[in-house]
C-alpha cells in the first residue's frame, strides 16, 4: 500500500506542480501581449491544475499515516506542508489577479493594461518555484 501512495505523491507532483509552475510563468507573456484568449486559457490551466496539485498534499499526508512511525511530526515533514499551504494561497493569490487581469484587458479603455497585475503574478509565480524547490529539498535530503 505505501508503493501505491508513494508513486501516486511522486505522479501527482510531476504531472501537476510542473505544469502549474510552467503555466504561471507563461501569464506575465500572455498580459505584455494583451493576448486575451491566451490569458484565458492559462487562467483556466492554473484552476485545473491547481486542483489536481491537491493530490500532492493528499497523498503525501496518506503515505506518512500509512507510514506511521510519527513521520508527520519530523520537522522536515512539517515545513514541507506548511510551504504547501502556503503555496495554495499564493495560487490562489495568482488566480484572483489572472480574473482581473482578463477583465482589464478585455475593456475597450486603451489606458487599462493590467501592469499591476502583470507585477504582481510574475512576482508570486518566482516565489512559488522556489517555494517548489525547497519542498523538493526538504523532501529528499533530511533523511
Amino acid at each position: 500500500m505505501s508503493s501505491l501512495l508513494l508513486w501516486l505523491h511522486i505522479a501527482f507532483a510531476i504531472f501537476t506542480v510542473g505544469p502549474l509552475t510552467a503555466v504561471t510563468m507563461a501569464a506575465p507573456r500572455a498580459i505584455r501581449n494583451k493576448n486575451v484568449p491566451v490569458l484565458r486559457f492559462v487562467q483556466r490551466t492554473t484552476r485545473i491544475y491547481a486542483v489536481g496539485a491537491l493530490g500532492v498534499l493528499v497523498f503525501g499526508v496518506a503515505l506518512g499515516v500509512v507510514l506511521g512511525g510519527g513521520l508527520l511530526g519530523k520537522w522536515y515533514m512539517t515545513a514541507s506542508m506548511t510551504l504547501f499551504i502556503v503555496a495554495a494561497v499564493l495560487i490562489v493569490i495568482i488566480d484572483r489577479d489572472l480574473r482581473s487581469a482578463v477583465r482589464t484587458l478585455d475593456n475597450e479603455s486603451a489606458d487599462d493594461d493590467a501592469k499591476a497585475q502583470l507585477g504582481r503574478i510574475a512576482a508570486i509565480s518566482g516565489l512559488l518555484s522556489v517555494i517548489w524547490l525547497v519542498i523538493l529539498f526538504l523532501m529528499v535530503v533530511p533523511r
